[in-house]
């Protein structure tokens, strides 16, 4: 019963938060415009303060793990690697989709949200983000036009946009500047503690309200079987196959529960704009979001129960 416990109050709060942004958009007090404010507010300013706040108080040398690193960008190179074969099952329309919506989970969100309500900092949140997301990006925009059932094909243009995209991320720039603030040992004088502090304070509530407020019911009708497919992938078969190889490694507490966020959390919604923006339909996107997103709070819990209660977090 104590584990059960342990893993409602990891997970309840954070979906509870997303209800209630969801709930927002329901009654009309925040609209879809204002939602991708709150979102876009969060990935570019309080989220990175909240990540800095953490890599520069911490000793660099004890926090870094490069191993750990490693074991992020293999996991989702094979991740990634698996699902574009699987989507040859599907029609050749929705592969470059489904290859997106199944490995691209909302790790720097609700990675941070679950790790800073269970150990309260982000712990090893900033070095799987290292690892994954200029990961995550990069193979995204590969993906979708390369896979696109009109094969544009790759641009040089866009090949040093999606670069300039994974140097200026708001979210890297803020882990990097931190781990060199650490590095360098540079003293923090209080006033900059406390605003620091502050700023960081609102990243996580208003981060998850915003991302329950992007939730959009009406698109879940369409495409729904290789939605449930890429759902499967999501939230089962990745954690599935790697937690077991992450507790061989000896990764346990804070770094296990962040490759499990890693694995099975919902797909990123930023997934759907990148669709959309290459040329997809995105309903199959769409349907993953909101699928993954309401599902992971009964997957999330079962994964912590079952770690929880066999010693590991």
């Amino acid at each position: 019963m104590d584990n059960l416990i342990f893993c409602l109050n990891a997970t309840v709060p954070v979906f509870l938060m997303m209800l209630l942004g969801f709930i927002f958009r329901r009654v009309g007090f925040v609209d879809k415009a204002f939602a991708d404010k709150i979102n876009g507010f969060v990935f570019k300013a309080a989220l990175p303060v909240l990540l800095f706040q953490d890599m520069s108080g911490a000793d660099f040398f004890a926090q870094w793990d490069g191993g750990f690193v490693g074991l992020c960008f293999g996991v989702t190179a094979v991740s990634i690697l698996a699902m574009i074969l699987l989507s040859h099952v599907l029609s050749r329309e929705l592969r470059g989709e489904f290859v997106q919506a199944s490995y691209r989970s909302s790790v720097a969100l609700l990675g941070v949200a679950f790790i800073q309500n269970i150990y309260g900092t982000a712990g090893a949140a900033p070095l799987m983000i290292i690892g994954a997301v200029p990961l995550y990006n990069i193979a995204a925009v590969l993906i979708l036009a390369l896979m696109h059932p009109d094969q544009g094909g790759l641009s040089r243009d866009r090949l040093l946009r999606t670069f300039k995209k994974v140097v200026t991320n708001p979210i890297l720039i803020g882990i990097v500047v931190g781990m060199v603030w650490s590095l360098l040992r540079i003293p923090q004088p209080v006033i900059l503690q406390k605003s620091v502090d502050s700023f960081a304070g609102v990243a996580t509530p208003m981060g998850l309200i915003g991302l329950g407020a992007s939730v959009d019911p009406e698109q879940a009708l369409a495409k729904l079987k290789p939605s449930l497919l890429a759902v499967f992938c999501k939230l089962f078969l990745f954690a599935a196959v790697f937690l077991p190889l992450a507790v061989w490694l000896g990764y346990r507490t804070d770094k296990l529960v962040t490759v499990l966020i890693m694995l099975a959390s919902s797909t990123t919604s930023s997934s759907y704009v990148m669709a959309r923006g290459q040329g997809y339909d995105g309903a199959l996107t769409a349907n993953t979001i909101l699928l993954t997103t309401f599902l992971s709070a009964f997957t999330l819990t079962g994964w912590l129960y079952v770690l929880r209660s066999m010693g590991l977090i």
